[in-house]
């Protein structure tokens, strides 16, 4: 299935804030940080990878319903979907 920014961007903002943490926890690590808080952030940026991957999948499911609905067959099927769901989980 394509992905299309336009309908992405909330996945795209949070994947660049993702990217800006990690390079936090990189060098929190380099510079010999509190392990509390460098592991405080690589949580955060674990969480906001899972929940870009979740929105991805969400979104695949709302064009899945759509295309259904417009009587064409969709790229994926759902049992596709729910392998790609379960692979974040």
């Amino acid at each position: 299935m394509e992905m299309k920014p336009e309908l992405l961007g909330d996945v795209l903002t949070r994947l660049r804030r993702a990217q800006g943490q990690l390079a936090g926890v990189i060098e929190s690590i380099e510079e010999g940080d509190d392990c509390a808080q460098t592991l405080t952030q690589l949580a955060a940026v674990s969480r906001a990878l899972d929940r870009a991957g979740f929105k991805i999948v969400a979104s695949g499911m709302r064009y899945c319903q759509q295309a259904r609905g417009e009587g064409d067959e969709p790229e994926m099927t759902e049992q596709e979907l729910e392998r790609l769901f379960l692979a974040l989980a």
